[in-house]
């Protein structure tokens, strides 16, 4: 009998990956394609595969540099005139964008591709997306990540 075998996908494995960042117990909830308006919570938005370049071999084989694009939402309290919480938002996102970095110069990211080639990932864009008066804002970061994939014919 075969011996079925789970493939992750590469927006679990991202989902799970994001999770290993230090100040990731602060969101209650993370999800994909969804954020609420409630303090805590986060939004992985897949924005698709894009394929940066190709390379032939002499015999035929192809191998071509792809990047997946994600936006990333979160929701924290910041209350109009709070300083000090803009300031601790501001900071886990620049945070967040540090770790990423740091861990795509370890080598410590998901494997994506099927070559040898290591994997690169950016977090890149941290802004204050809206704000509201209800004592909420929405921050957004882009995160792309750069891998091979090799195609035999």
């Amino acid at each position: 009998h075969q011996r079925e075998e789970t493939s992750v996908t590469a927006l679990e494995k991202v989902k799970d990956w994001l999770g290993n960042y230090p100040g990731f117990d602060i969101l209650s909830t993370f999800q994909v394609d969804y954020t609420s308006e409630v303090p805590g919570c986060g939004g992985l938005f897949p924005a698709g595969l894009v394929e940066l370049g190709r390379r032939r071999a002499i015999l035929g084989n192809t191998t071509v540099e792809n990047q997946y694009n994600f936006a990333l939402y979160y929701v924290f309290e910041k209350a109009p005139g709070d300083e000090t919480g803009a300031a601790g938002n501001a900071a886990w996102v620049m945070g967040f964008q540090e770790w990423v970095q740091e861990q795509s110069v370890r080598g410590a990211l998901p494997h994506f591709g099927n070559t040898s080639a290591r994997e690169t990932a950016k977090a890149e864009n941290g802004t204050l997306y809206e704000v509201d008066g209800e004592g909420t804002a929405l921050y957004s970061v882009q995160l792309s990540i750069r891998f091979e994939k090799r195609f035999e014919r």
